[in-house]
């Protein structure tokens, strides 16, 4: 984990399991965002920004499985580990196929459930660095000029300085001046 706490968003409909989740994570060094259900999560979770989700699998109004949905929709790709007192094999099955981190059955073993939110918060940590790689290149690529753009397509594909000046039809002293910026 980074030197900031990594924020665990709960939800369970359960009040003791809920509670007592919290408490185990708190302990464990991470801040937790606790919800009795999926809706109040969704609608914080622009300004929330956890790291993963733990949920229950059977809750009202919006399931596990349909709360995995909505996050699958989220733009920072929210890594999920399930919790469930009654679990099946098609429940799994589909909770692992929507890219779940863990599904575990309760009770859970505090091991097992820590070891799983650290993979989730590792698999987090490291989406997110890529995301901000590659937004740090778009922001570079998008700050080219289209004829760098252009030069930049023949660098990645091999060719040789004078071979883009012929193939753009400029001076070769013209195709170094923009690989130059370019390179910047």
């Amino acid at each position: 984990m980074d030197k900031e706490k990594a924020l665990i968003a709960v939800v369970d409909d359960d009040p003791s399991v809920l509670r007592s989740v919290v408490r185990l994570l708190s302990v464990n060094g991470f801040d937790t965002a606790p919800y009795a259900a999926a809706k109040p999560l969704l609608a914080d979770l622009e300004d929330l920004c956890p790291m993963c989700v733990v949920a229950d699998l059977a809750m009202p109004e919006i399931s596990g499985l349909e709360l995995q949905q909505h996050l699958a929709e989220y733009p920072n790709d929210l890594p999920i580990v399930f919790l469930t007192g009654r679990g099946d094999v098609r429940s799994s099955v589909l909770a692992m196929r929507g890219g779940a981190v863990d599904f575990l059955l309760k009770p859970v073993d505090r091991d097992e459930l820590l070891n799983a939110i650290r993979r989730a918060v590792a698999l987090s940590t490291t989406t997110r660095q890529r995301q901000n790689e590659l937004g740090s290149i778009r922001e570079r690529m998008d700050s080219m000029t289209p004829r760098e753009r252009e030069v930049y397509g023949y660098v990645v594909e091999g060719y040789l300085n004078k071979q883009i000046a012929s193939e753009l039809g400029i001076t070769l002293k013209t195709v170094k001046v923009h690989r130059a910026r370019m390179m910047q």
